[in-house]
């Protein structure tokens, strides 16, 4: 432990340059007394670290003082490469970087690191996609990045998720999540945090004036609070469905993501029907995926549910058995009575 916080300690300095005891050991979370004896540790192997007492004082390495050791375990070493060390389709442009920046590291590790590392990358494939899912078009994404990474402010054209007409935004750029292969821009418009997909910007633009960031900002804490709130959006509604036992692994896992909550379901009955209570995101999103599965589900409640599954039902129905349909049903026989099909 104390050799890995030796490690730390340097690598702190490299980056930051100078820090305080009391920072490095918050970092650390050790006591500063701690910290002044780790330093002591260091200056007795050679590494020129010093401290300045006083107001604007701290911890520092000599100028021009550099190591090439990345100080990471073999744990860490193969827990990096496995999970960046192949790259990843859905991020667009950064998979030469990405493999450059890998390489350098991996002649920097350790000669008996490397084989380890080698041995994992051949053994783990990491895919962040979800079954089924297209790549996103990401046309707007570098424009995205610069403004991210050069804190300046941008202008957008977005087209919504349900089909609304696309409104021009100005925003302030927080930084960029990619999660299950999408990625979104969270930004502060009109002072208030977003998020949008990136796929659904048509026109982006960085402009020359920078943007406004808290001072106190914890993207990664933002993203959490934008996506309970996303996920727990709208009242929803509770439904109540009879499903066959021998499909219900099959219906919750259809069901799920158009799910607010997870659902509580009971032992199958004497007729081997479990009933499933769920609060679903909305009539759509419900009708969506129950009337998939067709006569292996049975919705109990609510009325207008039902209601509606009768009403789509019926026009599916009507849609081929009307003269439309017939045409249709009528062209696909002929197709595939042809020879040779």
């Amino acid at each position: 432990m104390k050799s890995d916080r030796l490690l730390s300690i340097l690598m702190l300095l490299q980056t930051y340059g100078q820090l305080s005891a009391a920072d490095l050991a918050g970092r650390l979370e050790v006591s500063q007394r701690t910290i002044y004896r780790d330093l002591e540790a260091l200056s007795a192997a050679g590494v020129p670290v010093y401290t300045e007492r006083g107001r604007n004082g701290g911890c520092a390495l000599l100028p021009g003082y550099r190591t090439d050791m990345t100080g990471l375990s073999t744990d860490e070493a193969r827990a990096l490469f496995v999970f960046t060390g192949r790259g990843d389709t859905s991020t667009p442009g950064m998979e030469p970087a990405l493999r450059s920046a890998l390489r350098k590291l991996m002649a920097a590790l350790p000669v008996g690191q490397q084989p380890e590392v080698d041995h994992a990358m051949q053994r783990v494939v990491v895919d962040s996609r979800r079954w089924g899912a297209e790549l996103d078009e990401l046309p707007t994404l570098p424009v995205i990045e610069d403004a991210v990474w050069q804190d300046r402010r941008i202008r957008i054209r977005y087209q919504p998720g349900r089909g609304g007409p696309a409104a021009d935004h100005l925003l302030d750029p927080y930084g960029l999540v990619h999660k299950s292969g999408i990625w979104y821009l969270i930004a502060a418009h009109n002072d208030e945090p977003r998020m949008f997909r990136v796929s659904r910007v048509q026109e982006a633009t960085a402009l020359d004036e920078p943007s406004t960031r808290p001072a106190d900002l914890d993207l990664e804490e933002l993203w959490h609070r934008l996506r309970t709130t996303f996920e727990s959006s709208g009242k929803g509604i509770d439904v109540v469905v009879r499903v066959r036992a021998e499909r219900l692994a099959l219906m919750l896992g259809a069901t799920r993501r158009q799910m607010v909550e997870p659902p509580e379901h009971d032992p199958p009955d004497a007729d081997g029907w479990c009933e499933v209570r769920a609060r679903f995101r909305g009539l759509l999103p419900a009708r969506g995926v129950l009337l998939g599965l067709g006569t292996e589900v049975r919705v109990v409640s609510p009325v207008e549910l039902q209601d509606d599954l009768v009403a789509t039902a019926a026009a599916v129905l009507a849609t081929y058995q009307g003269p439309i349909g017939q045409r249709d049903r009528a062209a696909g026989a002929t197709q595939r009575a042809r020879p040779g099909r």
